[in-house]
This record gives structure tokens, sequence and C-alpha cells, in this order.
């Protein structure tokens, strides 16, 4: 399958958290025989500590400039698949990177499927001590714009088991290359 893309491009996943950009990424890395990256785990694995203590620890734009450098760094990559974390277009540089170095696929899913999903995960800074529903609300307003400005393909997560998430960007991607 991954002759089936134009000169093996990288495939970069945008989207709100919890929509399925990791689990989706790998199955998706899996059939295109690509690497498979998630950003909040290189992150995780540079800095010896969890999202979290670097969000309490450096504050949000301390985690963002590190995120920034992974994705500057893993864009250069050939043929892989890049999950990035939910804030990842907040910046204006990642939304050029990711715009100029691959296909941009924006994942999302409704606010109940968010929060359904979020709800099961304590590790998720921006969601701390608040109402959920209201936080996803505020963050998919924010954030969407930005997610459908630079998105190449979108395609719903919300209801699809991963398998069909996949089966239904393959076609996608194959369609535009």
């Amino acid at each position: 399958m991954e002759s089936m893309l134009q000169n093996q491009e990288s495939v970069f996943l945008i989207g709100m958290m919890a929509v399925g950009k990791t689990t989706i990424g790998k199955l998706l890395a899996d059939a295109l025989g690509y690497t498979f990256y998630d950003t909040d785990d290189v992150i995780r694995e540079r800095s010896g500590a969890d999202i979290p203590w670097i969000f309490d620890v450096e504050g949000e734009d301390g985690f963002r400039n590190r995120e920034q450098n992974v994705i500057e760094e893993l864009t250069h990559l050939p043929s892989i698949v890049l999950a990035t974390g939910g804030g990842a277009v907040l910046r204006e540089a990642n939304r050029r990177t990711l715009s100029m170095r691959g296909r941009v696929v924006y994942l999302f899913a409704d606010v109940d499927t968010i929060v359904a999903r979020a709800s099961q995960n304590n590790n998720r800074p921006m969601l701390a001590g608040r109402d959920l529903a209201s936080r996803v609300t505020q963050l998919m307003n924010d954030r969407g714009p930005l997610y459908s400005q630079i998105s190449d393909i979108r395609v719903e997560s919300t209801a699809c088991r991963a398998q069909e998430t996949v089966r239904t960007l393959l076609k996608s991607l194959i369609s535009r290359s």
C-alpha cells in the first residue's frame, strides 16, 4: 500500500484530544509501512517527565516550545505518520511546518465522544479541574478553524471503529495522491 501515496509522503494527524490520533495513527502507519510517532510520547521520552508535570513546571508555553521542536524535527523524516497534540496548531510555525511537509489529516469527533474518551484519562492538563463538556466545546471553537485551515483531509472518528476510520482515511489519501 505504501507505493499508493505520492513519493511516500508523510501523514500528519491533527485534531482535538481523544479523537483517536494515536490509535488511528498506529494502524495507518502499519497499513502504509510507515514509522509512527506521537509528539507527546516523544516529549515524554526525551524529558523523562509526563505532560502534566511539564505543564506544572514549565507552563503551557514551555510545553509548546518542546512540542514545536519535536514537530520541526520529526516532519523532516520520510514516510512517517505523526500524531500531534491537540494544541499543536496553536502555533503558526507548527501549522506552516505541517502544511509544507506532508499530508495533514484532521480527525474529528463530537463533544460527547471526546468527553467520554477524555474522562478516562487523567493525563490531559488542558482539562484538569474543569467542566469537561464546556472546556471541550471552548477548545473546539478555538482550535477548529485552525485544524480546518491546514487540513488536506477531514475524517470523522466519532462512531466508527478505528479500523473503519483507517480504511476511510486510506481511500481519501490514495484518491488525493
